[in-house]
């Protein structure tokens, strides 16, 4: 019989070890190339920014803006959670899609809970993010955890028309125009139509100027085809399904009287009124980017509220 000495063994042994490794390596390497491109195709409606141990938070950001709007409050929750931060394509310097879609938004975030086995994620969400955040729960009771909305509400429509017997059969004339008004708007005109509402969005000059700065690389495409969304999808009465904790968490700042403010927070009372286990919690001073103008409160708020459902 033929018998090898020591080397030649040796030596078959190593080229086996090198084939195998190299097999292994390619395998991985297709595999990785797969499931990258198999994430990239599921989830092209967001990107995600991953932090912290502990129970899972999604972060929702609101119209045309990202992640960076959390800073303050990612600082302040990273020691204790895991922290998921969104920022949705088109909006901010996140690159746009060719078919924007809220709807198809709201399907990818609710599939990469399920891919990540999150388990009752906690969502928090400001402005269209806090109404994605009521929207996941009620499409998804038993799957969502808490819910936090940031001047949010279940029903934009109302916002304009200060009446809460708005529908959206209503407002379906004017959401068309401002999609296709949107659509046909360059980035300057964008930038510049902006620039009417910024008293609204926040109070004072540098939060205005963190507000524009996301405005500046937001599409104007997505942006319009987001507005028109939330004037055409109500859940005032689908919220009655959610059976996790809610806090809306609104701003009246913008508004000069006491009238005003109390007319603000009676609107904001009647879209909760299918889900009376809701809390409301207003405030006064700041304006829609609450997170810019008081970020203490903010924090707070929402640091108190986790704690209870503990």
């Amino acid at each position: 019989m033929f018998k090898m000495t020591k080397a030649k063994k040796a030596g078959v042994l190593l080229r086996f070890v090198a084939v195998f490794i190299a097999t292994v390596i390619f395998q991985i390497a297709v595999n990785s190339k797969a499931f990258a491109g198999e994430q990239t195709a599921s989830h092209n409606q967001f990107r995600v920014e991953v932090s912290g141990a502990g129970r899972p938070i999604i972060l929702i950001p609101g119209l045309m803006s990202d992640s960076r709007i959390w800073d303050s409050l990612a600082s302040s929750l990273s020691t204790h959670y895991e922290l998921h931060k969104i920022s949705v394509a088109g909006f901010a310097a996140t690159p746009a899609v060719t078919e924007p879609s809220i709807t198809e938004l709201k399907t990818q975030l609710l599939s990469y809970i399920h891919q990540r086995r999150l388990h009752k994620p906690i969502i928090i969400g400001h402005s269209l993010g806090g109404f994605m955040g009521l929207w996941l729960a009620s499409s998804s009771p038993n799957g969502i955890g808490p819910v936090i909305s940031v001047d949010g509400l279940p029903f934009i429509g109302p916002i304009f028309t200060r009446s809460n017997d708005t529908t959206v059969q209503s407002l379906a004339a004017q959401a068309q125009q401002i999609k296709q008004m949107y659509s046909n708007m360059s980035q300057q005109q964008l930038i510049e139509q902006s620039r009417y509402s910024l008293s609204v969005q926040a109070s004072t000059d540098a939060a205005k100027a963190k507000v524009m700065a996301m405005i500046e690389t937001s599409d104007p495409t997505t942006s319009g085809y987001a507005i028109h969304s939330l004037m055409s999808h109500d859940l005032r009465q689908d919220i009655a399904n959610i059976s996790s904790p809610v806090l809306l968490l609104g701003a009246s700042g913008g508004f000069d009287s006491d009238s005003q403010k109390t007319m603000v927070e009676t609107l904001y009372k009647q879209q909760l009124s299918h889900l009376p286990h809701a809390q409301l919690t207003m405030n006064t001073q700041a304006r829609h980017f609450i997170m810019f103008d008081d970020p203490l409160w903010l924090n707070q708020q929402v640091i108190q509220f986790l704690g209870a459902q503990l």
